[in-house]
């Protein structure tokens, strides 16, 4: 896997309201890092903003990152988004200004047909790698079929809007 891509895309998660990254964010990140070390890419682009305690989900990431052994020059921010689709488009013009070509987007399993779905379709070249799953409980079985909706929904709404361009 050594170099197989321009840079890792690690999507944001709940950062609690103290600042502290949520178990789901924190399996992500270090996913992430371990794909780094691995050498699958130089770079980490960390997305997600909604500030809490001070922080947004991509610094906290980015701290994480660090303590994680990962070069403070392999780390780049993107602090505005919301939700998926804000990842994707405020990941865009990072990507195209650093001439990234192949990303590969960590997040968890049942998170990834929507991301890759929406990172492609806003064309950016993507492949996925799930962050290992949290312990099987209702939560987790809940999440799955929130993005069974979620990504139907985002089709039409991504379809719509590129209609509208």
């Amino acid at each position: 896997m050594t170099g197989t891509y321009d840079a890792l895309v690690i999507l944001g998660a709940k950062v609690e309201a103290d600042g502290a990254a949520s178990p789901a964010l924190l399996r992500r990140i270090a996913h992430g890092a371990a794909l780094y070390h691995a050498g699958a890419a130089p770079f980490l682009l960390m997305t997600g903003g909604q500030p809490k305690g001070g922080f947004t989900e991509a610094a906290v990431m980015g701290q994480a990152a660090l303590s994680l052994g990962v070069a403070e020059g392999a780390l780049r921010l993107e602090e505005l988004s919301r939700n998926t689709l804000e990842n994707a488009m405020f990941c865009k013009p990072i990507v195209e200004r650093h001439g990234w070509r192949k990303l590969l987007l960590v997040t968890d399993g049942y998170h990834l047909p929507r991301a890759l779905y929406t990172f492609n379709r806003l064309g950016m070249t993507a492949k996925g790698s799930a962050a290992p799953p949290p312990r099987f409980s209702p939560a987790l079985i809940a999440a799955h079929g929130r993005e069974a909706v979620g990504l139907l929904a985002y089709v039409w709404r991504i379809e719509r809007a590129l209609r509208n361009l």
